[in-house]
């Protein structure tokens, strides 16, 4: 006989309002065009191509940058400089399932903040970092999940070689705080990996914490805030409406019974 037991139904109405992410292919940036900043600083665009959408993507530094690769050059997203193999990438993950596309990224080597603008809110976006050995980034008031990191969990090393990463969070006061991801120099001194953010965004910023070069980044989604939020994720479901759904579940669960 086979029974659905009550704490089926309560993990099944944890994962239906919790908004568990689960592991889909991500919509990474295509970086076009050159420097758009006649300054000294830099602008960069780009556009994520969503299954229904073309999200515009505007990555400003008023510091400058590096380099920028929007059109071939050096893959950095291989493995260990041995090519691609993504159930083995220092970019995937159990919810992330394609390393990012192309050869495209945006390289780093000055300390200061910057933004990424969309031109459309974004969900759960993810971040690939490359090299971050010599900088940290520092994020305010924005949490995130460490995804991936080349050399742990079965990962290949980047193109650089490996290393881990920390988290660190700061309260600086006021109800502000900083989450920061640094080198940790554990197993390599050269981190590759993914971090995410959940929620709904249309702007991304966060500071370099020293001067160094290079280390780089690319960013991509799992969709727009459209397609994976039909209901805006800051609401709360009306406890009405989870009773009645829990209700339902019950009701479910006793028909099974019923007919074991």
């Amino acid at each position: 006989m086979k029974r659905i037991k009550l704490t089926t139904i309560t993990s099944i109405l944890v994962l239906f309002y919790s908004g568990i992410v689960a592991a889909t292919p991500i919509y990474w940036t295509d970086w076009t065009g050159t420097d758009q900043d006649l300054g000294a600083g830099f602008e960069g665009q780009g556009t994520i191509t969503t299954s229904t959408s073309a999200v515009g993507v505007t990555y400003t530094n008023a510091n400058g940058i590096g380099f920028y690769q929007s059109s071939g050059g050096t893959d950095y997203y291989q493995n260990a400089r041995a090519g691609r193999d993504d159930t083995i990438s220092p970019f995937t993950s159990n919810i992330v399932d394609n390393s990012p596309t192309g050869t495209d990224i945006v390289a780093l080597s000055r300390a200061g903040n910057q933004t990424l603008a969309f031109s459309e809110a974004i969900a759960n976006p993810v971040f690939a970092f490359v090299s971050l050995n010599g900088n940290g980034y520092s994020f305010l008031n924005q949490d995130f999940n460490i995804l991936s990191v080349g050399g742990v969990d079965g990962n290949a090393c980047g193109y650089w070689g490996c290393g881990g990463v920390t988290k660190n969070i700061i309260d600086i006061g006021g109800g502000d705080f900083r989450y920061e991801l640094n080198s940790s120099n554990i197993g390599g001194s050269e981190p590759h990996g993914v971090i995410q953010f959940t929620g709904a965004f249309d702007t991304l910023a966060w500071d370099s914490a020293s001067n160094e070069y290079w280390n780089g980044f690319t960013v991509g989604v799992q969709g727009t805030a459209v397609e994976i939020f039909p209901v805006d994720p800051n609401s709360v479901p009306e406890p009405g409406s989870i009773i009645l759904f829990g209700l339902g579940l019950v009701t479910l669960a006793t028909r099974f019974r019923n007919k074991s």
